[in-house]
């Protein structure tokens, strides 16, 4: 079914949700800015990035989220969200769909690294769909040399990741969905390195996710789809590129938790207006700080711990900022603990997450405008950049496209492009909900 607004809809209801909409952007931005009220500043914290194996995976995949500022937890379905959030497969206008998105990544630093992402969709009845996709990143052609600099063999360092999805519908407005992963990253091709012989990384991964969707919503007077949704991605074993110390930790996968909101208004058969905001947060431990004198934990926890244990410990185990003396040691206190800034842990909690927005604008069901903005506090890797994007429509076939621009001229991800070419097949599914263009 389609949703329209009433036919007394005026034209400043329209202006008064982009009003509304840049509002609540505003304030959620400035949440994660440099503040003075609560007494510490991100000038208090230190640069504390967290670092995972095979990053790859958490890489913006598709050209529709791509030119939302990477805020598609809660958008509307299509073959992309086997990515974002399986479990809204079941709330999809269509009944299958099949695309292929391709990625130049990193320009600003070299012309042979690219991301290609191929995914599917279909719906089996009313209340299940499965999705499979598979990712592949190259890494370019890299040349090995030795420690005095002669060139031992050329090499094209690439990785992949293999994913199959399934949702399942609980309610009329609820769903949740469950993928299962498998990631291969071979980045030496089994160099031996000072030595020691080296290996592919080998990960099984899981992700799960939620979705309620209302069609029924409203804002002000405006209906519209509501959506809500929230997945954590990438739970899975560590990753070890060697054979050295077979009790080695090895690396955390990317694992995160996104929470996403949504509201598409249908305005009337012609224009509709989609916002997005998406909260996203490692789930990994933070690198805590050590006392350079001693070695000894000063702050924070010891990362050394299993899967589970380490998302939950991601929640609490900043180290904040240590009180340094005038020659900046760190300042212990009578017990031998060490002094920290106070606030500065939950201060430092705060800046792990991420927050995305977007706008969606289509006409007619054949052409769409997009815009957004992500952003990522400067001490946990200074990711802040808008993105634009446009899509077309015609029956069955669909084309996004989507721009990056960073707020650095000196930010790797500047000019970012990525294309993604859909098609749907087998029919629209009448018994879905959804009313939301693709």
């Amino acid at each position: 079914m389609r949703i329209f607004a009433s036919s007394e809809l005026e034209k400043d209801q329209m202006n008064k949700i982009i009003l509304s909409t840049v509002a609540i952007i505003s304030h959620l931005i400035a949440f994660a800015q440099p503040t003075t009220g609560s007494g510490v500043t991100d000038e208090d914290l230190q640069l504390n990035t967290i670092t995972t194996a095979v990053p790859f995976m958490s890489i913006t995949p598709d050209s529709r989220a791509g030119g939302m500022g990477d805020a598609g937890t809660a958008l509307s379905a299509n073959s992309t969200s086997i990515y974002w959030n399986t479990a809204i497969l079941n709330f999809a206008e269509e009944k299958s769909e099949v695309s292929v998105s391709y990625t130049p990544w990193l320009r600003q630093l070299t012309n042979d690294i690219h991301l290609s992402y191929v995914s599917a969709y279909g719906k089996l009845g009313d209340r299940h769909s499965i999705a499979g996709a598979l990712r592949y990143f190259s890494l370019g052609e890299i040349t090995f040399t030795d420690a005095s600099g002669n060139i031992i063999r050329d090499d094209k360092p690439s990785e992949f990741e293999l994913t199959a999805g399934y949702a399942f519908r609980t309610s009329e407005r609820t769903s949740v969905g469950l993928n299962g992963k498998f990631a291969y990253s071979n980045l030496t091709g089994g160099l031996t390195v000072a030595g020691v012989d080296t290996k592919p990384g080998v990960a099984g991964a899981a992700d799960i996710s939620f979705a309620y969707f209302n069609d029924d919503a409203r804002i002000g007077g405006v209906r519209g789809i509501y959506t809500f949704g929230t997945t954590i991605n990438n739970i899975g074993n560590k990753i070890k590129y060697t054979n050295v110390g077979a009790n080695a930790p090895g690396d955390f996968l990317p694992m995160n938790l996104k929470i996403g909101n949504s509201f598409l208004a249908q305005f009337d058969k012609f224009n509709s207006l989609t916002i997005s905001v998406d909260l996203q947060k490692l789930l990994v431990p933070t690198p805590a700080t050590y006392d350079p004198l001693t070695g000894n934990l000063a702050s924070g926890k010891d990362n050394n711990v299993g899967v589970i244990s380490g998302m939950l410990q991601s929640f609490y185990d900043a180290p904040g900022r240590l009180v340094e003396d005038a020659n900046g040691d760190y300042v212990q206190n009578h017990d031998g603990s060490y002094q920290v800034v106070k606030g500065s842990k939950f201060k430092e909690e705060l800046t792990e997450i991420n927050i995305a927005t977007g706008l969606e604008y289509w006409y007619n069901n054949i052409l769409a405008v997009r815009a957004g903005f992500f952003y990522e506090n400067k001490n946990k890797g200074a990711r802040q950049y808008f993105n634009a994007g446009i899509g077309f429509k015609y029956n069955k076939f669909g084309i996004d496209i989507s721009y990056l621009a960073a707020l650095k001229k000196t930010n790797p991800l500047a000019n970012t492009l990525r294309f993604t070419l859909r098609y749907s097949f087998g029919g629209n599914n009448v018994s879905s909900a959804s009313s939301t263009p693709e």
